[in-house]
């Protein structure tokens, strides 16, 4: 069995916001980054799958957060891989500070697909992803949970833009958190409290559309959901203020 990767990483100035803690989107993208270093280190990354035409696409994501780390902190991710299923694979992430406290946790779930056809594909397909790769650790929190429908009580609509896509000229995962949070009252955001977040991909959205962010707040959750001009579910998230 596979061990923990570890990656020793800084909080920059470019991961923060004014109240100079880094934010969601900071460490969530941190997370995404260190897990595609660790599949390139351990085989399976984007070069030993692409050219079978497959890709790994972020499905579902939970991330519990006990305090937001500082500009310059110093922090150690640990990240690994815990389970496969026939079309999921579980990655795990840990961050934690110089005084060894684990400060943010997550599960992120994803899917092998099949670039051209848009499909998903068994992971039994990624014959450089063996059952050696796993480590027996257990998943730091919960897994993503499902998301239903939401009413917005406000909305607001932009065009897809050269920043918000990938390589495959559709919507960066990261891109649409941020326009959530974009959405929240700036006092809420600056509170710097703890949170869980869940947030579930489901279908892309494309260069030149135009996208609808739809949020509501019910007690201590605030709901989002993101559709296309479509008229397809894009993303939903829930962020439960603690």
């Amino acid at each position: 069995m596979a061990e923990k990767s570890i990656f020793k990483f800084r909080i920059e100035p470019q991961d923060v916001d004014f109240t100079f803690h880094a934010r969601l989107d900071s460490l969530c993208s941190i997370m995404l980054h260190m897990a595609g270093a660790d599949a390139q280190n351990r085989g399976f990354g984007v070069d030993a799958i692409m050219v079978k035409k497959r890709a790994w696409v972020l499905s579902r994501m939970s991330v519990e957060i006990d305090r937001f780390p500082k500009q310059y902190e110093e922090m150690e991710l640990r990240t690994w891989v815990s389970e496969n299923r026939l079309l999921l694979s579980t990655r795990n992430f840990e961050m934690v500070d110089a005084a060894g406290e684990v400060v943010c946790r997550a599960v992120s779930q994803w899917c092998l697909i099949d670039y051209e056809r848009r499909v998903p594909v068994s992971l039994e397909e990624c014959d450089t992803f063996t059952p050696d790769k796993l480590c027996s650790a257990p998943s730091p929190c919960t897994p993503p949970r499902k998301l239903r429908g939401i009413e917005p009580t406000e909305s607001t609509s932009r065009r897809v833009v050269y920043s918000d896509i990938d390589f495959n000229h559709h919507v960066n995962t990261m891109r649409y958190l941020a326009m959530m949070l974009d959405v929240l009252p700036i006092d809420m955001l600056s509170s710097n409290r703890p949170l869980r977040l869940d947030v579930h991909f489901m279908h892309e959205c494309r260069l030149g559309q135009t996208i609808s962010v739809g949020y509501c707040q019910q007690g201590e959750e605030s709901m989002f959901e993101i559709i296309s001009d479509e008229a397809t579910v894009a993303c939903r998230a829930v962020i439960e203020w603690r």
